[in-house]
C-alpha cells in the first residue's frame, strides 16, 4: 500500500542552516520526508559556521599555536612561534576550516536527499512562503510543518559609530585588514570575553568594559573569580560597573568616555553587546506570530513548538541557552515531533562551554543556585597544578570544583577553568545525568598523567570531609560473653560425659 503524497511540496521547510536547521533537515530526511532548506546565503552553515561558533573557536586555536601560548611557562614570556603575526595568518587557517565545514554539510545534505535554496523567505500564509533569489526573482514554496532556524545578528545600536574597520561589530571583526595594537572591547558576554583574552594572548593591550558589576552571572562565581585574576595577569584591564556616556571615532584612535569620568583610548574597538532574532524579515504577522523586544521567539521546551501547533523554533532564536550544542539537539527534537515520530528526549544536564583564554566549562548547578535552594553540600576542588600532566604541559593555572550532595552524595555540579575544561566537562555530564556520586570518582581509576585525574583529587577533597556511609564503616566482630562460673555439681556431670543438652536440638534434656 503506498502512503499518500501531500498537497504540499514539502513535509518540512527549514528556514536556516545553523546547528538546529542541519540536523532538523537530516532527521527528516532520514524518514524519508521531502525536506526543503532555504538560506539567505549561498553558502550553508549559518552563523554558527561563517561568523560565530567555529571562526571563534579557529582563530583562538590559530592564536595559541602561533603564540607559542602553552609553552611560555617552559621557555618565558618571549617565547613565539612565529615572531610577526599578521592578520592574513590568523586569517588564512580560518578560511580553510570554514570552507571544509562548508563541503561536510553539502555532502551531508546532497546525500540525505534535502532540497537547498538561497534566498530571502518570508511568509504569505499558514503554509507557504515566498523566497526572494538572485536576481530579485521571487519563487514560492509550500510546506506542511515549518521551522524557524533563523538565528541571531550583531546588535547594533545607533549611539555606536560603526565603520567596519576601526569600529566594528563581532562579524566585522574577523575580516579586519591588521592586528591593532591595542583593543577596547565592550561587553563581557561570551563573545566579548573570548576575543578579549584570544587577542591578549597575542600580546595586544586589551581593556574590555562591562557596565554592569559582574559578568558571564550563570558561572559560578568561585569560577568567575579565578578566571578574573588569571585574564588579569595575562594582561586584560577589566573596567566594571560603569556605563558608557560616548564612543568617539577620532580617526587615529577610537575613544570611549565612561559615565565615571574615566576616558579609555584604543586603535580598534568590537562592540560585543547583545545579539537579534534573526526574525524581522519573515512576516510572522501572516501566520499569526509575535516575537519579544530582542526578536526572539516563545516555544513549548520539549517540542519546540511555537503558539502555531504546525511551526516549530529552535536555535538561538528562542534564546537560551543559545549554545552550538544544545541547537543541534533541539533541531533534532523538532523534527521528530514534527514528523510524528518517537525519540529519546534530551538530556536534563548539558554543558556550556566558553572558549576564552583560559577556557571555562560548567554542567549541572553552581554554589549560588545551591545556596538559594537550600541544598547542604560538599565542595571538591582540585589545582592542575597538583596533577602530574599539569607539570608535563607546563601548567601554572586551572581548577576543577566540584559540588556534591550531602544527603544523597549526588554529583551536583562541576565547574572547570583551565586548558581542556571544554573536554573535561564531558565525565561530569555523564556523571550527573547517570545520577552518580562522590563514591564513583573515588571508586575508580583514571588514565595516569592526564588532567582528568583532577576528578579523582576533587573527589577525594570531597570524600574526605563527608559522613561515612555505613556501609563503609568497618565492622568490628562482638567480643564474647564470658561463660558464667561452673558449680561444683556441673564439672562433675560434664566429666562424666553429660551436658545437660539434647545435641541435635541444642535444648535442655531436662526440659523434653
Amino acid at each position: 500500500m503506498t502512503a499518500t503524497r501531500s498537497k504540499f511540496d514539502y513535509d518540512l521547510i527549514v528556514i536556516g542552516s545553523g546547528p538546529s536547521g542541519r540536523t532538523a533537515a537530516i532527521q527528516a530526511a532520514k524518514l524519508k520526508r521531502r525536506v526543503l532548506v532555504i538560506d539567505r546565503k549561498d553558502r550553508l552553515g549559518g552563523v554558527s559556521v561563517h561568523t560565530g561558533t567555529v571562526p571563534s573557536k579557529t582563530l583562538r586555536e590559530t592564536v595559541l599555536n602561533l603564540t607559542g601560548w602553552r609553552e611560555r611557562s617552559f621557555y618565558g614570556r618571549a617565547y613565539r612561534v612565529k615572531d610577526q603575526i599578521k592578520a592574513d595568518d590568523l586569517k588564512a587557517r580560518l578560511h580553510m576550516t570554514l570552507d571544509h565545514e562548508v563541503d561536510v554539510l553539502e555532502h551531508q545534505f546532497n546525500r540525505n536527499h534535502v532540497d537547498m535554496l538561497a534566498g530571502m523567505a518570508h511568509f504569505t500564509g499558514p503554509n507557504e512562503v515566498e523566497v526572494e533569489v538572485e536576481a530579485g526573482d521571487t519563487t514560492r514554496v509550500t510546506g506542511e510543518k515549518f521551522l524557524i532556524a533563523t538565528g541571531t545578528r550583531t546588535y547594533r545600536p545607533d549611539t555606536v559609530p560603526f565603520n567596519g574597520t576601526t569600529v566594528v561589530d563581532g562579524d566585522e571583526f574577523l575580516e579586519m585588514g591588521e592586528i591593532p595594537r591595542s583593543l577596547i572591547v565592550v561587553g563581557a558576554g561570551v563573545i566579548g570575553v573570548e576575543y578579549a583574552t584570544m587577542f591578549s594572548a597575542l600580546d595586544v593591550r586589551v581593556t574590555l568594559i562591562e557596565p554592569r558589576d559582574t559578568f558571564l552571572d550563570f558561572i559560578d562565581r568561585t569560577l568567575i573569580q579565578e578566571f578574573t585574576h588569571q585574564i588579569r595577569e595575562n594582561g586584560v584591564d577589566l573596567r566594571l560597573g560603569s556605563p558608557i556616556e560616548s564612543i568617539e571615532d577620532e580617526g587615529s584612535h577610537i575613544e570611549v568616555t565612561l559615565e565615571n569620568g574615566r576616558h579609555i583610548r584604543g586603535e580598534m574597538l568590537l562592540f560585543a553587546a547583545g545579539r537579534m532574532g534573526n526574525t524581522d524579515r519573515l512576516n510572522l504577522k501572516a501566520v499569526g506570530l509575535e516575537t519579544d523586544h530582542r526578536g526572539r521567539l516563545e516555544v513549548e521546551r520539549k517540542t519546540y513548538q511555537t503558539k502555531v501547533s504546525h511551526i516549530y523554533a529552535t536555535g538561538d532564536v528562542i534564546g537560551h541557552p543559545s549554545l552550538a550544542s544544545t541547537s543541534l539537539q533541539q533541531g533534532r527534537v523538532a523534527a521528530c515531533h514534527a514528523m510524528e515520530v518517537p525519540t529519546v528526549p534530551e538530556s536534563p544536564w548539558f554543558p556550556y562551554g566558553i572558549y576564552s583564554v583560559p577556557e571555562m566549562s560548567t554542567c549541572g548547578m553552581s554554589e549560588e543556585e545551591l545556596n538559594e535552594r537550600g541544598v547542604p553540600y560538599e565542595v571538591g576542588i582540585a589545582r592542575f597544578r597538583e596533577t602530574s600532566r599539569g607539570h608535563i604541559m607546563g601548567l601554572e593555572h586551572g581548577m576543577l570544583k566540584m559540588l556534591f550532595s550531602l544527603k544523597t552524595r549526588r554529583v551536583l555540579g562541576v565547574q572547570i577553568v583551565g586548558e581542556g575544561a571544554t573536554e573535561l566537562i564531558h565525565i561530569a555530564q555523564a556523571v550527573l545525568n547517570l545520577k552518580g556520586t562522590v563514591d564513583y570518582f573515588v571508586q575508580n581509576t583514571f588514565n595516569y598523567p592526564t588532567l582528568a585525574e583532577a576528578y579523582k583529587i576533587a573527589g577525594l577533597d570531597a570524600f574526605n570531609r563527608m559522613p561515612i556511609p555505613e556501609a563503609y564503616k568497618d565492622k568490628k566482630p562482638a567480643k564474647p560473653k564470658k561463660a558464667p562460673a561452673k558449680t561444683a555439681e556441673a564439672k562433675a556431670g560434664k566429666a562424666d560425659g553429660e551436658t545437660g543438652q539434647d545435641d541435635e536440638t541444642g535444648k535442655d534434656k531436662a526440659t523434653k
